[in-house]
C-alpha cells in the first residue's frame, strides 16, 4: 500500500509543477519525470493487455474464424469509398502515433482512413514449416508463441513493437540476415485487398510480380491482410563470441570475414568509434555451460550496449549463453540507445532524454520491469515543439550500402553526423525484381548502417547534413530505410530506388488514384 501512496503523492506534485511551469517546458526539459510517472505505467499496462488477448485468441482458435469476416469488412469499406467518387487518396486508419516510425504522418487527417483491425497469429503449420499472420502482428507476439513451441523466423527483428506490416511494407533485418536475407525474403506469401475491393493472394509463382513489387511499398499497392512466412526450429541459447576490434581496416576486415562464414548464425558489430568496434558472432546451440550463461533481458540487467561496450574498455575476448528470447530482443530495453543520456557537450543542444538514469542499477533494480516505454507513447505526447528539436539534433537512420564500401561508407558518417555507437549488421541481398536489389545479376552482401542518437559534428544542419548522407548512399547503389526522415527529392528518390516493375504495377492496379506514391507518403520534400 505504501508504495502506491507514494506515488500517488509524486503525481499530485508533479501535476503541481506542471500547473507552475507548464506542460510544453517540463515535456522538453524534465521529461524524464513524465516518462516515469506516466508512461512507463501505461506502456506496461499496454503490453500485459495485449500479451493476455494475444494468448487467449490463440488458444481458443478465434482468429481463423474471425479473419475471413474482417477481411470482407475491409473490402467493403474500400468498395464504399469507390462509389462515392474515390475523392481521396486512401490509407489505413490505425493512427500515426501508433507506428514505431519516428515520422509523423500527416496524411491520416486527409486521405480516406480504411479501419483494419488484424493483428493476429492464424496459424502455425509446422509440416510446411509455415506461420500465418495478420499485419498487426508484433515481433513480441511472434517470439512469444513460437519459442514456446520450438521454432522462430529465420529473420526476427529487433524490437518488440515491429509489425509484420510494417517489415513488410517497410523493411526488416537482424543479424541472421547474412543467411537469410532481409525480411521480405523470408516470406512465402502475401494476401491483399487492392484499390478495386478485390482479394488477392501472390506469391513468387502466383502473381509474382506483385510479390515481389508489395516490400518497400509502404502500403501504396493495396492493404496487406495476410502473410505467410517461412519458421526453423528453434534451440534454447545463443553461443555469443564477443570480440573487440581497434583500427577501422581490422575493423571492416573482420565483420565482411565473419559475414561470409555460413557456421555463423548471426553476426553484428557495435562501433564506438571510428578505430574501436566490438563484432559479435553467434551460433544456437541447446547446451550451456552454467557459468557462462547470461540472461540479459531480465530487467535488472545491463542494457546490452553497454555491456558489451565493457568488453571493449576491458581489451578481452568473451563467451556467453544468451537464452534465445533474450538475444532476440537484446536491444529492446534500451531502444537500442535512444534511452541514454543525452550528451550536453553537442552545442545548441536542449537537455531532451528520455530516461537519463536508465542503466543505472538502483533504477534497474526498482523499476527496470517496466522499461522501455513505448515509442508510440512517446511519439503520442512529445509535442510540436519537441518534434523539431529532435528533428533538427537527432538523427535515427538505416542506410544499406554494399559490404565492400564499409570503410568509405563509416568515414562518411563520421564526417557527416558523427554518431556513435553505430550498429552494423549485415545481409544478402538476392538478384530479385522490386524496389530494392542488387546493381548486378547475381546476390550481394550488404551491411546496414545504423546511426542512432545526437549528431556531434560542428554546426549540423539536418537537411543539408542528411542529403549529403543520402547522396553518398546512392553514389554506392545503396538504399535508405523508409521509416526514417528522408530529403531527397522526387528525382533523386527514383534514382536510389527502381521503380520500373512498382510503376507499372500501380497503372496496371488502378492505384494512381487510390494512394499516393510512395515517394509523396515519406519523403519530406514531398510532405512539407
Amino acid at each position: 500500500m505504501e508504495p502506491a501512496v507514494s506515488l500517488a503523492v509524486c503525481a499530485l506534485l508533479f501535476l503541481l509543477w506542471v500547473r507552475v511551469k507548464g506542460l510544453e517546458f517540463v515535456l522538453i526539459h524534465q521529461r524524464w519525470v513524465f516518462v516515469c510517472l506516466f508512461l512507463l505505467p501505461l506502456s506496461l499496462i499496454f503490453d500485459i493487455y495485449y500479451y493476455v488477448r494475444a494468448w487467449v485468441v490463440f488458444k481458443l482458435s478465434s482468429a481463423p474464424r474471425l479473419h475471413e469476416q474482417r477481411v470482407r469488412d475491409i473490402q467493403k469499406q474500400v468498395r464504399e469509398w469507390k462509389e462515392q467518387g474515390s475523392k481521396t487518396f486512401m490509407c489505413t486508419g490505425r493512427p500515426g502515433w501508433l507506428t514505431v516510425s519516428l515520422r509523423v504522418g500527416k496524411y491520416k487527417k486527409t486521405h480516406k482512413n480504411i479501419m483494419i483491425n488484424l493483428m493476429d497469429i492464424l496459424e502455425v503449420d509446422t509440416k510446411k514449416q509455415i506461420v500465418r499472420v495478420e499485419p498487426l502482428v508484433t515481433m513480441g507476439q511472434v517470439t512469444a508463441l513460437l519459442t514456446s513451441i520450438g521454432w522462430t523466423l529465420p529473420v526476427l527483428p529487433e524490437l518488440d513493437d515491429l509489425t509484420v506490416g510494417g517489415l513488410i511494407m517497410g523493411t526488416g533485418i537482424e543479424s541472421s540476415s547474412h543467411r537469410y536475407g532481409l525480411f521480405q525474403h523470408i516470406c512465402t506469401a502475401y494476401e491483399l485487398v487492392l484499390a478495386d475491393g478485390s482479394f488477392v493472394r501472390c506469391t513468387p509463382m502466383e502473381n509474382s510480380d506483385l510479390f515481389y513489387a508489395v516490400p518497400w511499398s509502404c502500403g501504396t499497392l493495396g492493404f496487406l491482410v495476410a502473410a505467410e512466412i517461412r519458421i526453423i526450429p528453434a534451440k534454447k541459447y545463443i553461443k555469443l563470441r564477443f570480440e573487440p576490434v581497434r583500427g577501422l581496416e581490422a575493423i571492416c576486415d573482420k565483420f565482411t570475414h565473419e559475414s561470409q562464414q555460413p557456421e555463423n548464425h548471426f553476426v553484428e558489430g557495435l562501433l564506438y568509434s571510428l578505430h574501436e568496434a566490438v563484432i559479435m558472432t553467434g551460433v544456437m546451440t541447446d547446451e550451456a555451460e552454467p557459468s557462462k550463461l547470461n540472461s540479459i533481458g531480465n530487467y535488472y540487467k545491463p542494457w546490452f550496449f553497454k555491456h558489451v561496450e565493457n568488453y571493449l574498455k576491458t581489451n578481452r575476448e568473451g563467451l556467453e549463453y544468451i537464452p534465445l528470447r533474450h538475444y532476440y530482443h537484446r536491444h529492446t530495453r534500451s531502444i537500442f540507445w535512444e534511452l541514454q543520456p543525452t550528451d550536453l557537450s553537442v552545442p545548441n543542444v536542449s537537455r531532451k532524454d528520455i530516461i537519463p538514469f536508465g542503466n543505472n542499477p538502483i533504477f534497474r533494480y526498482l523499476f527496470g520491469w517496466m522499461v522501455p516505454p513505448k515509442i508510440s507513447l512517446l511519439k503520442l505526447t512529445q509535442g510540436e515543439t519537441l518534434r523539431k528539436l529532435y528533428e533538427q539534433h537527432h538523427v535515427v537512420q538505416d542506410m544499406l550500402v554494399p559490404m565492400k564500401c564499409l570503410p568509405q561508407a563509416l568515414h562518411t558518417f563520421h564526417n557527416d553526423i558523427h554518431v556513435y555507437p553505430i550498429w552494423l549488421c549485415p545481409f544478402i541481398l538476392p538478384s530479385q525484381p522490386g524496389l530494392v536489389h542488387p546493381k548486378g545479376d547475381e546476390a550481394e552482401l550488404y551491411v546496414d548502417i545504423g546511426a542512432y542518437g545526437e549528431p556531434r559534428v560542428k554546426h549540423f544542419e539536418a537537411r543539408s547534413c542528411m542529403r549529403q548522407l543520402e547522396k553518398f548512399v546512392r553514389s554506392v547503389h545503396g538504399f535508405q530505410m523508409l521509416y526514417a526522415d528522408c530529403y531527397m527529392d522526387r528525382e533523386e528518390f527514383w534514382e536510389m530506388f527502381d521503380g520500373s516493375l512498382y510503376h507499372r504495377l500501380r497503372k496496371q492496379l488502378g492505384c494512381q488514384d487510390a494512394f499516393p506514391e510512395v515517394y509523396d507518403k515519406i519523403c519530406k520534400a514531398a510532405r512539407h
